[in-house]
C-alpha cells in the first residue's frame, strides 16, 4: 500500500503573517468600540456648549416694573429680575412698562 504524501503548506511569500480569524474580530471588535467612545465623546462636547452664567435675582421691588398685557390689559409686577424672559399673555408678548412710584403720603 502506498503511503499517502503530506505535504508542508508554504509559507507565505514576503514575510506575511496569517493571523488566526478570532483575533481579527477581536481587533475588529476594539477598534469599533474606541471609535464609537471618542465619538460620542466628541459629539458630547460639541452639544453642550459653554456652560451659562447663573445670574442670581435681585430686588426690583422698588422700581415699579409691570409686564401688560396689550389685549386685555392684565398686569404682573416684576418684583425679582434675574434671567429675564418676557411672558406671553392672550398669544402676544407682554408689554414692560415702569410706571413711577405713587406715594401714599402725598395724596
Amino acid at each position: 500500500m502506498p503511503k499517502s504524501v503530506v505535504s508542508k503548506p508554504e509559507p507565505y511569500p514576503d514575510g506575511v503573517v496569517a493571523i488566526a480569524a478570532w483575533l481579527l474580530w477581536l481587533v475588529a471588535v476594539v477598534l469599533f468600540i474606541v471609535i464609537a467612545g471618542v465619538g460620542l465623546v466628541f459629539l458630547r462636547g460639541i452639544t453642550a456648549g459653554a456652560p451659562k452664567a447663573r445670574i442670581e435675582p435681585e430686588d426690583v421691588a422698588e422700581l415699579d416694573v409691570f409686564f401688560v398685557c396689550p389685549e386685555c390689559g392684565t398686569e404682573f409686577q416684576v418684583t425679582r429680575l434675574g434671567e429675564i424672559q418676557v411672558p406671553r399673555h392672550c398669544g402676544e408678548p407682554m408689554a414692560v412698562v415702569r410706571r413711577p412710584r405713587v406715594n401714599p403720603a402725598n395724596n
